[in-house]
């Protein structure tokens, strides 16, 4: 064997699917292998070339693109690409081009079948590609996931049944009984509104609020439909409007184009695109009879964590799933709270606090929350009623896997019960008046969402949040001065620095250093520009729009995100299949080569973005 042969073969025994080959099939292999160099900003690959070679980078870098244009993958050393499109009729589905001076090793399309037909571990690598291989290093991706491909429009299957508002709830019954459907849009009548949805009627409505009230069947539908609409737009993805229906426990949700009605998705038809997953373990959540039967179902979330991560979810996706389960394992424990209890003494909103408000939730997480009380509230003759009420909560989601909060940030805490006016008081104050305690609490509080009882008085502290924040500098550069105390675990030479914390001694926090600091400096941008969101996947869209960051960074800080925060996810995921507690520390030595190196360029882009966001604020003057 030559000696190039011999650097092949060096080589390609590094790297799966190859290491898992009998030694004699890579020496055969090597001598197969032709070279071939492509310069910086060369295209390798356009969309529908044939493709007759699987290619193996040796060197450099290179990006594939989908269809769109869109960027789908930044491949390096070691890796692989060309295989779908040797699997699909010899047609090339992703363009690719050299990012850097890149070295390639080509194996002919007769050694790819030889090798696809004869060792399994070959043909599986291959089959299921870079999607299992944490293939996220910049990108969101999409998989082949249905659920993240779909678009709710996809889901339906008939025109629109719709009435206006002034028809009798018996043309209503009627119509709905002729169509075969369970629901029926009701639309505005006349004016610069006609056609827009006004309310939607179901089955269930027409028992609860006009049979059993026996109205006549004369009725004005407008006067028994359920008016606050939740609804999707055509163009979001099947898990978004899953993820809406069980949040607001919808059973049909209208679904709109540029605000007008293009049909209704039934929870039929999403369940078509999901068993066994996040649906089913939220409704066993509701049907349970007592917090005992509830900590049992702890089990199950758990294994939909694991069973979207090897379905390639993305972090939007497991988050905001995860999120769900936890809003719904809250909302149960105050129904049975109060069946225990009895009926609240004066209204109450409990409140979910940090990454369950933005939909970041994960299998490692603690429990923060509040309640807003009515302004009637009196601590004398309510106390002990909403002391017992929470005590309950709290005692429950612990059961379920949700600790406490080490902090106290919990409704049990009598200081995190407040009257909305208190609350509104605290807020101001907290803005007016910034502190070492008030900012930390403004990084918890400021991430709030409703999940029981009045949801719009938590709405309405958002609104005072985004109001009085984006006019308060002094705030702003104070809470960007907090931002930048977690730092990236990055070294002068660009080495991880490890924590040196007993436990984890040796060990990179991915939280603490990683996906905290970037929800943190997202969030002083986003109080920047008045965003409404909550998620950081979406405030980060509300601040590149607002055009603040200097060209390219945004994009790069959701490629970061994205990947800091999937390599946190899936070892985690693998912690709980090997049965070992999950938690946030990840050893270097326990990562792959792809994924140490493109952590430390995530982690680079998290520097220089704290660096810009001292520049912008500049930090230094909230003293």
């Amino acid at each position: 064997m030559e000696a190039e042969q011999l650097e092949v073969l060096a080589f390609i025994r590094q790297w799966y699917p190859f290491k898992e080959l009998p030694e004699e099939v890579l020496e055969r292999i090597a001598t197969e292998v032709e070279v071939a160099y492509y310069r910086a900003g060369t295209r390798i690959l356009e969309y529908g070339d044939p493709v007759h070679d699987l290619y193996l980078v040796r060197c450099g870098a290179v990006e594939l693109y989908r269809r769109n244009g869109e960027l789908h993958n930044r491949l390096s050393e070691g890796n692989l690409f060309g295989q779908m499109g040797l699997l699909m009729h010899n047609k090339n589905r992703l363009p690719a081009s050299a990012l850097e001076d890149t070295l390639i090793y080509c194996l002919p399309e007769s050694v790819f079948n030889e090798l696809y037909e004869h060792h399994e571990a070959f043909s599986d690598f291959v089959e299921v590609g870079e999607s299992t291989r944490l293939r996220h290093a910049v990108s969101r991706h999409q998989g082949a996931n249905e659920l993240m491909t779909s678009s709710v429009r996809e889901l339906i299957s008939r025109d629109t049944v719709s009435i206006g508002r002034s028809a009798s709830v018996f043309d209503a019954a009627r119509k709905m009984t002729e169509e075969g459907v369970s629901s029926i849009l009701v639309l505005h009548e006349g004016g610069e509104d006609d056609a827009e949805v006004a309310g939607i009627i179901t089955d269930r409505d027409l028992r609860t609020r006009v049979l059993a009230e026996e109205l006549p069947s004369s009725t004005p539908v407008g006067e028994v439909m359920s008016a606050e609409l939740v609804a999707a737009e055509s163009d979001q993805y099947v898990f978004e409007a899953m993820l809406t229906m069980l949040r607001y426990n919808l059973h049909h949700l209208p679904v709109l184009h540029r605000g007008k009605p293009v049909g209704v998705v039934a929870l039929s038809d999403v369940m078509r695109h999901e068993s066994r997953n996040s649906l089913f373990v939220v409704r066993h959540i509701f049907r349970a009879q007592d917090a005992d039967e509830l900590a049992t179902i702890a089990d199950d979330a758990r294994a939909c964590f694991v069973r979207m991560v090897n379905e390639d979810a993305n972090s939007h996706m497991i988050g905001s799933a995860m999120a769900v389960i936890g809003r719904s394992f809250k909302q149960r424990l105050l129904e049975l709270a109060e069946e225990k209890l009895g009926p609240p003494p004066v209204p109450y909103c409990f409140l979910a606090l940090g990454s369950m408000a933005r939909d970041e939730q994960l299998v490692v997480t603690d429990q923060d929350n509040a309640i807003i009380l009515d302004n009637g509230y009196d601590a004398e003759a309510h106390n002990a009623y909403f002391a017992a009420l929470a005590k309950f909560v709290c005692d429950g989601l612990a059961a379920c896997g949700y600790s406490y909060c080490s902090g106290d940030i919990m409704a049990s805490n009598p200081e995190w019960r407040k009257t909305r006016r208190e609350w509104e008081l605290c807020f101001m104050d907290w803005i007016d008046n910034p502190s070492a305690r008030s900012l930390l609490n403004s990084n918890i509080f400021f991430d709030l969402d409703g999940v029981y009882g009045h949801l719009e008085w938590a709405e309405q502290l958002n609104r005072l949040i985004l109001r009085r924040a984006k006019r308060s500098p002094r705030f702003l550069a104070s809470m960007a001065r907090n931002a930048l105390l977690r730092t990236p675990p990055l070294g002068f030479f660009k080495e991880f620095v490890m924590e040196q914390d007993g436990k984890h001694n040796n060990s990179i926090n991915l939280k603490r250093r990683g996906t905290a600091p970037l929800a943190d400096l997202i969030r002083v941008h986003a109080l920047a520009v008045g965003s409404k969101a909550r998620n950081s996947f979406e405030r980060l869209n509300d601040v590149i729009e607002a055009d603040i960051l200097p060209r390219g960074r945004g994009p790069d800080l959701r490629d970061a995100m994205e990947f800091i925060a999937m390599v946190r996810i899936r070892h985690q995921a693998m912690d709980v299949e090997a049965g070992r507690e999950p938690d946030n520390n990840i050893e270097p030595e326990n990562l792959s080569d792809f994924e140490r190196r493109n952590l430390k360029d995530a982690f680079q882009i998290l520097s220089q973005a704290q660096k810009f966001l001292k520049f912008r604020y500049q930090p230094g003057r909230a003293s």
